[in-house]
């Protein structure tokens, strides 16, 4: 059945190795998939690098520019499209996958909330317009609860590892990896 699904969990979670673990069940099985993701996505040194932290990686077949609103041309004999880090897709994005799941299932991963606990718009979007939405669960890096913050880390000279609460720019992106961000529950971040 053609949907559209959006499964978003916090730092760690395991969303890309879930995103790759379907990707490799549909290519055994010789269907075409369309990997995607977004142009701003360069933590792994090649733009078109989809990687999880468990060591396995693909190439996306797409690196979705904001202002991308048709990729028909990619569309002939795909089974499934699955988009990594789909948070960083705009509202524009979002609508022309929407459009397009109902006649290819459309299989989006992503955080929901930055470090601020605000939606991203993509997620936001997802949020709004998806078919199925799941969570991808992990637990917080302080006690046993479920994670549900990204919590973001600096150093400060004198106090040492502080998280960071707010968002002093209009830039909501911020790449990192466990050396920025972590997944907390509520009441951790809330005493940090």
């Amino acid at each position: 059945m053609t949907k559209l699904y959006f499964k978003y969990g916090t730092m760690n979670s395991s969303k890309t190795a879930n995103l790759l673990m379907v990707a490799h069940n549909y290519i055994s099985q010789n269907r075409k998939i369309l990997l995607i993701k977004p142009k701003c996505d360069t933590r792994w040194g090649m733009d078109n690098l989809i990687r999880s932290r468990v060591g396995t990686s693909m190439e996306a077949d797409i690196v979705l520019a904001p202002d991308v609103t048709d990729i028909n041309e990619y569309l002939p004999d795909v089974s499934c499209i699955l988009v990594d880090e789909a948070q960083f897709l705009t509202i524009d994005n979002i609508n022309m996958l929407r459009n397009i799941a109902s006649t290819i299932p459309v299989m989006c991963w992503g955080l929901r909330t930055d470090y601020t606990t605000k939606l991203f718009e993509g997620s936001k979007r997802l949020m709004e317009i998806a078919d199925s939405i799941q969570e991808v669960k992990t637990i917080c890096v302080g006690c046993e609860r479920k994670s549900i913050v990204n919590a973001k880390f600096t150093m400060d000279p004198e106090a040492g590892k502080m998280i960071v609460k707010n968002n002093n720019t209009t830039n909501q992106v911020d790449l990192g990896t466990e050396d920025k961000y972590q997944p907390m529950c509520w009441q951790c971040w809330q005493e940090n």
